[in-house]
């Protein structure tokens, strides 16, 4: 059925180079979900949960963290730059691996024309006289260009955004605890009034935690790059390993202290929607020019994202080649010094970025929110196949090459089930939202039109043989 077969056996080599090293791949771990959903977005969750944003964010994070350990161990075992469609097509059938590898490079490309987007306009903010349309295309000829030459480079550039970002969290939790605390000059101690006054702990209640829920659990979207990038490391077994176990606990720390440390120091109250709690956070406490330092840290978190999505999207439509689910002209790899490159997968997903982009700026509130909606709630039908075929590929694993299960899912398979009864409570729980409903409308229809092409072409080949 397949013009390549994929990967089936642990330790079977990929074409690709092997130029990212382990402290990229622990970086790409910590700072791949450290951006603007967290920056900007949270004030959202926490306008609908008050404080108790803190139980959404270690809901909606532990639900993460599930899915990242599942997504580990089969990717410890079965390194592959397609990772979860690898992983799908190996456990549920072909019709799983093409739906789950189009679906994502789908969301990927999508997400990266709001990324690029929102980067342009704090740019230009910045410099007027430059065109919004103008700093787009400047950040998307920079981040193709280095997605063209050698891994190594999109590594460096994912370590450096990352390093940021993450000084960026723990100075702010730093500022965060001395001000809780009185120690920042001309302050008193907060003590714990902002988490119990304002309505309490739970001022809307738990169907407001609830809400929290819905509106932070995609932003810890991204971690799934890590287990792509691990095929591009020289020990992807190992390499992939190390991240997830350093990265999904260091991940809740940072997302659960900054919402602890913020709904601590200011009342709930007065964060908006829209508005960086950060922002507020370090103004009430006198920090100069909060505003604009958060703006530095979202344009290089929006940077940081866009150059990730458009490796990750590359070696998802690679791999969907290497597997016959693609044009196979996009297997074709760079050679010489610089080899290793999927050229014409990279410009293959830059082309739908810039369409994407594209439609952005000209019909953001029709097309392309069209368009959006139609991938808003993809990432939990990936999540749900990730845990699906680590159900079925653990045991195939434990019978045919138990030694390469370095990194194990805990409580298996009871803990795979609890996730999977977790993200279909979720996504009944967005259809009784207003905002949310649209999107798990327009993402089941999208989802539903990928798999028909997959069974249609499957009942196809059958005829053939």
């Amino acid at each position: 059925m397949h013009d390549t077969p994929p990967p089936t056996e642990p330790g079977q080599p990929e074409p690709l180079a092997h130029g990212l090293k382990q402290r990229h791949l622990t970086m790409l771990g910590l700072g791949g979900v450290i951006g603007a959903g967290l920056f900007v977005g949270s004030g959202a969750g926490i306008a609908v949960a008050g404080p108790a944003i803190v139980v959404s964010y270690l809901i909606a994070g532990t639900l993460a963290m599930l899915v990242m350990r599942m997504l580990g161990e089969m990717s410890a075992a079965i390194p592959a730059s397609g990772s979860f469609s690898v992983h799908a097509e190996r456990a549920l059938g072909r019709w799983a691996g093409f739906s789950v590898g189009w679906l994502y490079w789908f969301l990927l490309v999508v997400v990266l024309a709001v990324e690029a987007t929102a980067a342009a306009t704090i740019a230009h903010g910045w410099v007027p006289a430059v065109d919004q349309w103008a700093w787009v295309l400047v950040f998307m000829v920079v981040f193709t260009v280095a997605n063209l030459t050698a891994v190594k480079n999109f590594g460096e550039f994912e370590f450096w955004f990352a390093a940021l970002k993450v000084a960026a969290i723990v100075v702010f939790l730093v500022l965060g605890l001395l001000a809780i605390f009185g120690l920042l000059p001309d302050t008193e101690p907060v003590g714990l009034t902002n988490l119990t006054g304002q309505g309490g702990f739970l001022p809307n209640g738990w169907a407001g935690v609830v809400s929290g829920v819905l509106t932070v659990v995609f932003a810890f979207g991204g971690l799934e790059v890590v287990t792509i990038a691990a095929a591009e490391t020289d020990n992807p077994a190992r390499a992939v390993g190390r991240a997830v176990r350093s990265a999904v606990v260091r991940i809740l720390f940072f997302y659960v202290g900054s919402m602890l440390v913020i709904v601590t120091v200011l009342p709930w109250t007065a964060q908006q929607a829209g508005l960086s709690p950060y922002v507020k956070v370090l103004d009430a406490i006198g920090v100069p020019s909060a505003g604009q330092i958060m703006n530095i840290v979202v344009f290089v978190a929006l940077l940081s994202a866009l150059n990730a999505n458009l490796y990750g999207s590359s070696r998802m439509i690679f791999s969907l080649a290497e597997r016959g689910e693609a044009p196979r002209g996009l297997l074709k790899v760079s050679g010489g010094g610089e080899g290793g490159v999927p050229r014409r997968a990279v410009l293959a997903s830059v082309a739908f970025g810039f369409v994407s982009v594209l439609l952005n700026l000209k019909w953001p509130d029709s097309v392309f929110l069209y368009l959006l909606n139609s991938v808003g709630a993809v990432l939990l039908f990936v999540w749900g196949l990730i845990a699906a075929s680590q159900l079925r590929l653990r045991r195939r694993i434990e019978r045919e090459a138990p030694e390469a299960l370095n990194l194990r899912m805990w409580f298996f398979p009871w803990l795979t089930w609890l996730t999977l009864f977790a993200l279909g409570a979720v996504l009944v729980l967005m259809l009784t939202d207003d905002v949310a409903r649209p999107q798990v409308l327009w993402s089941t229809g999208a989802t539903g039109l990928v798999l028909l092409v997959a069974l249609a072409r499957e009942a196809r080949e059958r005829r053939r043989g």
